[in-house]
């Protein structure tokens, strides 16, 4: 027997004999003293005799090849504890009970149990036919068969539903009887085997529904045939006919009766409330045994109505198809074959000249009806197809396929976050003004940020993006103080360059040059956001003087009021202001020096000389009473000497922000260029869309653990491994960089490394050394990448919980907390949100042999350790062996350990006591 086999077997048997435990607590409950040492005694008899029985009934199946009625598996033994018989073996073990009979061989081909009275098979035996085929669909083929014969029939009478086709559709009731008495016969045959320990009542139900229909079959058939009979005779009367139909109809009506009753969810209470009639029970037992799992729970009334009107679809095409496509041009051919008495056939022992050539029309409708057969699953499979297309289309599935689509839908994408997978806020929907949806948009997209940026730094920490792509990607925290929606650089790239354009090149008036802009919503949004962003700059870092340049803003909105925009502003020299803009942002996102703040002074003042000069119209210019004041300080040189360099923070990432905004001139419609990367944010914002509950916090959610089984396959690459060539001079390390070039020159940017570096100089850093042995091991060991993967679920739980800590209606963890909502510097140090994480997620790799790995000193279990030390919230499970002398014998103990890293990197236990 393979050790494969007799592994899994006696783990199999360690699994069953909680079952037993089980028993043994029943068992010794009669006992007057109960002792817990005699539950003790009777797990210690269990591990040794039951052990040895399952091996040998392992070795009783052939390597598998013999049928599995002649030996017990373990379905055999856990349905053995389930049931009543168990209670047979009493305590101490009755060992001549037959569940310790064990099984002998009778030749290498032929099993058989070891005697007469050895334990058998619980409650099914598997037999294997061609039989099964019709036994475990029987309800297909009866409601298959019958349709064809019925639609047949109509066929054949030209589709007159006349007295005579009704008579001929009336033999449906033989055929439906026929073929369910062939159904219990074959429910006594494949019981065979297992009617010694099965219930009673279970094999009283298997024999009833046999002498049933064997009875009914023959009644039915042969009032059908007296029917037949009475119909060729002259003058004959129609009482058996009319007894025929009688019976039929009450049997019909009865058959569904029951199955309404039974098949409608609407009735299943009046059902239940009708078990109180033993008449009614015992039809009910007679259609369908009673089972304890799953009584009570029914579909809604809706989801059965769909479900029938889905199938009412399919089967409607189906035999439509069937009627006016196989059957009906099947008709006229088959009588003319029929009628047919001159053919020459060359086989007349097999065709003989008076059987209407039935072996023709035979082979006619045989291809027909195999074909009448298979091709509900046609039916099935496009209905399906179209029924599944509109459902996704209406939940939106897949719906984003490509960066276009992000592109065009990511402005939805924070309500959609809202709605589906943040803990609902008080009165979000309840706004309905303008400066209240504007608000609801900037909160929505504050709560989506966070989330959406620390899906993009892990794709740059997995070396799927450039730095320059993960800036273009992250998204603002919208928490200041502009009056609108922040999006991601990605989508707002280069669009002020062509929004230049368009305003220089236009000779439209101001309403027909905005709709031009607004065409393109993110075109639109990149212009408002510079606006706004250039007046919040100006106004922090310009003294009381300079702040008088506020009045251009005012006479811009009033400008843009009165629509007379094109008549107060030089619309060709704007790119001169955004030049210097460009220049002053340039200048202001570096850090403060003395030489800076002189040239970021004059950037002030040449922009203030090209808006006085070249943009603003004389009309403008002679509408400041204050122009004289400033120019004053302008000659004098006093104008904007005194700068607030940015030194607030949100300040400071407006500033670079708006300079990435006027100096980006290629679109970004590319970006991310990596495909897997791309896939992942294709994966996550359709699944913003997705139909699912509403979500709960943190603290409310349900907890989970997620187990990875290992053995001892390589965890990390080696230096060693990663360098050796094979017979074509390919190293690991180099196939790999020829698969992931991108991430390759990712890996080199953030290690701090130039793309043309030489890997010797790699190999003198052990940090460099440690990280390329973890770069290859993701994209080449399962393991590794495995681990990483289920470690996002805990920091995905730390961030929700960091952010839900000032959601209204989650007080408690809002105790406490003045910080930004949306602000996720360090959430994974927080205390609270570690805790929580750790209350909710539980991640174990089962390493079986981990022990053992560490004695020898193998590589596996240093890799090991260290995935624990880069991964706190890992922990490892393994089997402990530890060897003993006693009595001058070495006594082998087993103990299951769980540990996990230390602040030291080492090893510790953790004790459940």
């Amino acid at each position: 027997m393979p050790a494969k086999h007799t592994c899994i077997l006696r783990v199999a048997a360690m699994v069953d004999t909680s079952w037993g435990l089980c028993s043994a607590l029943h068992c010794l409950d009669l006992e007057p003293r109960c002792t817990v040492g005699a539950v003790a005694a009777h797990c210690r008899s269990a591990s040794l005799h039951r052990p040895p029985l399952i091996t040998m009934e392992a070795a009783n199946n052939d390597n598998g090849k013999a049928p599995h009625s002649s030996w017990r598996n373990y379905d055999d033994f856990n349905e053995y504890f389930w049931s009543l018989h168990c209670f047979e073996l009493s305590w101490p073990w009755r060992k001549t009970s037959s569940f310790f009979q064990k099984p002998q061989p009778r030749s290498k081909k032929m099993l058989i149990s070891g005697s007469s009275r050895h334990q058998g098979k619980t409650s099914f035996v598997e037999h294997r036919t061609f039989f099964h085929l019709y036994h475990s669909f029987h309800r297909l083929w009866i409601f298959l068969f019958m349709m064809f014969q019925g639609l047949t029939i109509i066929a054949f009478n030209d589709g007159n539903l006349n007295a005579k086709t009704l008579r001929e559709v009336l033999s449906l009731g033989p055929t439906f009887v026929v073929m369910k008495f062939f159904e219990s016969v074959l429910d006594v045959f494949m019981m065979y085997g297992a009617y010694s320990t099965t219930r009673r009542l279970a094999v009283s139900r298997i024999f009833l529904r046999f002498l049933w229909f064997s009875l009914a079959s023959v009644f039915i058939t042969f009032l059908y045939v007296k029917a037949l009979q009475e119909e060729s005779k002259r003058n004959a009367n129609t009482v058996i006919f009319r007894l025929y139909v009688i019976v039929i109809g009450i049997y019909a009506g009865v058959q569904f009766l029951i199955s309404f009753l039974m098949r409608i969810p609407a009735c299943h209470r009046l059902t239940n409330q009708c078990d109180r009639l033993p008449l009614i029970r015992f039809v009910k037992w007679m259609r369908q045994e009673r089972h304890y799992v799953g009584r009570g729970m029914y579909e809604r009334s809706s989801d059965f109505i769909k479900y029938m009107l889905f199938w009412l679809v399919i089967l409607s095409g189906k035999f439509a198809f069937a009627y006016f496509l196989q059957i009906r041009p099947l008709v006229d051919p088959t009588k003319d074959i029929i009628k047919e008495t001159n053919i020459d056939y060359s086989w007349h022992d097999f065709v003989s000249k008076n059987n209407h050539n039935a072996l023709t029309v035979i082979s006619i409708w045989a291809p027909v009806f195999a074909i009448y057969l298979l091709d509900i699953y046609v039916f099935y499979t496009l209905v399906s197809a179209v029924w599944g297309f509109l459902l996704g289309a209406r939940d939106r599935l897949g719906e984003i396929r490509s960066l276009e689509a992000l592109h065009k839908l990511f402005e939805q994408f924070p309500e959609a976050f809202m709605e589906t997978l943040h803990v609902p806020l008080p009165n979000r929907s309840s706004r309905q003004s303008s400066v209240q949806v504007v608000e609801k948009n900037k909160v929505d997209a504050a709560r989506f940020a966070p989330f959406w940026n620390e899906i993009i730094r892990n794709l740059r920490e997995e070396d799927y993006i450039t730095s320059f792509e993960m800036e273009l990607l992250l998204m603002p925290w919208n928490s200041g103080d502009l009056p609108l929606v922040q999006w991601p650089l990605f989508l707002l790239a280069s669009k002020i360059f062509l929004a230049r354009d368009i305003a220089v090149e236009s000779k439209d008036t101001q309403d027909e040059l905005w709709d031009r802009i607004s065409r393109d919503d993110y075109m639109m949004y990149a212009v408002q956001e510079c606006y706004y962003a250039i007046k919040h700059v100006l106004t922090e870092i310009l003294d009381d003087v300079g702040r008088k340049v506020e009045r251009v803003y005012d006479d811009i909105n009033a400008s843009i009021t009165k629509r007379t925009f094109h008549e107060d502003f030089q619309l060709k020299k704007f790119a001169l202001v955004i030049s210097r803009v460009t220049a002053l942002m340039g200048i202001l996102k570096e850090t403060e020096t003395p030489e800076l703040e002189r040239g970021a002074v004059r950037a002030v003042q040449d922009l203030y000389d090209v808006v006085r000069l070249d943009v603003l119209t004389i009309n403008m210019r002679e509408n400041y009473d204050t122009w004289s004041l400033l120019i004053k300080a302008r000659d004098e040189g006093h104008l904007f000497e005194k700068l607030k360099w940015p030194k607030n923070a949100d300040l400071k990432m407006l500033v670079k922000r708006l300079y990435s905004l006027l100096t980006i001139k290629e679109s970004a419609s590319s970006v991310p260029k990596n495909l897997e990367a791309r896939r992942r944010l294709q994966f996550f914002t359709n699944s913003l869309f997705m139909k699912m509950p509403r979500a709960k916090p943190v603290r409310e959610m349900l907890s989970f653990s997620v187990f990875t089984p290992y053995y001892s396959e390589t965890v990390l690459y080696s230096m060693a491994e990663l360098l050796k060539k094979n017979e074509d001079g390919i190293s690991i390390l180099f196939y790999l960089q020829k698969i992931y070039p991108d991430e390759w020159k990712n890996f080199l940017a953030r290690i701090g490394r130039d793309e043309n570096t030489l890997e010797s100089e790699l190999y003198d850093s052990p940090s460099d050394i440690l990280e390329l042995r973890f770069w290859a091991s993701y994209r080449g060991q399962t393991l590794a990448r495995t681990v990483r993967g289920m470690m996002y679920y805990r920091k995905a739980l730390m961030l929700q919980t960091y952010l839900e800590r000032t959601t209204a209606g989650d007080l408690e963890a809002a105790i406490g907390c003045d910080d930004e909502v949306t602000d996720t510097h360090g959430f994974e140090l927080s205390p609270e949100a570690r805790a929580q994480a750790d209350l909710k997620f539980t991640y174990v790799v089962t390493c079986q042999i981990y022990g053992k790995q560490k004695e020898e000193q193998k590589p596996e279990a240093a890799d090991i350790a260290l995935l624990m030390q880069r991964n706190e919230a890992l922990r490892v499970a393994f089997i402990d062996v530890v060897e003993t002398l006693k009595d001058g014998k070495v006594n082998t103990e087993y103990y299951s350990k769980l540990v996990k890293a230390d602040i030291n990197g080492k090893d510790k236990f953790i004790n459940f006591e």
